[in-house]
Formats: structure tokens, sequence, C-alpha cells
């Protein structure tokens, strides 16, 4: 039997990101670890504290031909030449954000603890699905996604999967055999040093 390869990571921004640091922090990251793509969970609606944040990371994801892509936002994310869109209305948008932003870009979908909402998502054509929280986390309203879900969605669904909110090592340990990627966030934004902080916790990935 084939040994499944290791999940990918899926960067999480935080919700604020003070220019004056947080590319160099997002640079020193994208460089000590493999990074599939990053999303710009950005808080608030002003558009333009959100445009120049999303302008320094473009620029330091692609130069390391990173995929970018920004929480809901589907106008800005054609405006800054953004490579797509992740949903948190669940199925809601992603035949709108498909339509709008053409079949090369990337559209994600956050669908909670809901296979069923997943599927909808899935059937609307997105290009993944993300379930959260894993761990304890402020997410939602505190209903775990368990590792049943993402084992039944493994092999029943060709949908690539992220397991996110409140990784610890145990769940990445534990979820790795049945997810596609891991989505980081505040679990490493919150030490002094994030690079370090991912690294010790992919360390733990069988």
């Amino acid at each position: 039997m084939d040994t499944p390869e290791q999940p990918q990571i899926y960067l999480i921004t935080p919700p604020t990101v003070a220019l004056s640091t947080f590319p160099d922090q997002l640079a020193r990251v994208l460089d000590g670890a493999d990074i599939a793509c990053i999303r710009l969970a950005l808080a608030g609606n002003d558009e333009d504290t959100i445009s120049r944040s999303a302008d320094a990371c473009r620029e330091v994801a692609h130069a390391r031909d990173v995929a970018l892509v920004i929480s809901n936002h589907v106008l800005l994310a054609q405006k800054l030449g953004l490579d797509g869109v992740h949903l948190d209305d669940a199925a809601r948008s992603v035949r709108a954000a498909r339509k709008e932003l053409g079949p090369d870009a990337i559209v994600g979908s956050f669908c909670g603890t809901s296979s069923h909402d997943g599927m909808t998502a899935g059937e609307a054509g997105v290009d993944y699905v993300a379930f959260g929280p894993v761990g304890e986390s402020s997410l939602g309203d505190g209903t775990l996604a368990e590792k049943d879900l993402f084992q039944w969605w493994s092999e029943m669904i060709e949908v690539p999967v992220v397991a996110e909110g409140g990784l610890t090592p145990e769940l990445i340990r534990d979820l790795s055999p049945c997810t596609d990627f891991f989505g980081i966030g505040d679990e490493i934004w919150s030490s002094d040093d994030p690079s370090g902080a991912l690294n010790t916790l992919l360390a733990n990935m069988p």
C-alpha cells in the first residue's frame, strides 16, 4: 500500500498585520518551510488597509512562487492581482465567485464541521474545502471538526481538504493521514519566532 503523501501547509495570516514588520516575518516563514498557499485573513473592511497589506504580502509570496488568496473579498482579489478567494460562508458564494474570477482562480470554502456544506461547495466548483476548528479555538460555536469527518472525506470525496483551527502537535500527528493541507495561522504568529514555531509543529508529521 502506498504511503500517503504528507499534507501541505496552507498559511493563514493574522487578522491585523504591521506593514513595518510582517512582510519580513512572512518572508522568513516562506524561506524556512515549503508553503503551498497563503490566505490573507484580514479583519475589517477598510479597502485601503487591506489593499496595502495585500500588496506587501503579494510581493513576498509571488517572489517565491507561492499563491496568495484573500478571505471573502472577491472583487479585491481581482483588483489586486491575487490568486483567488477563500469564502467563509460554506457553499453560498462559490458559484458567484467562480463566475467573477474565472476558471483559473483558486476558490476555497470554509465549511465548519458540515460534510453536507462541503459536498455542496464541491459540486459548486471549489478547489478545496476547509473544516475546523479541529482543536480548542474561538472559531465558530466551539463545535469541533472530528477526525472521522476527515477520514470519511479523504476516502469518499476527491476535493482537497484543509484542517484548520487550534492545531496542536498531537492533532497534526493524528490528522496527517487524512488531510491534504494544514491551515496554520494563530498557532505560529503569537510566537517570537513564527518560522521556528512552524517547523516545530511540522516535525510531528509522521
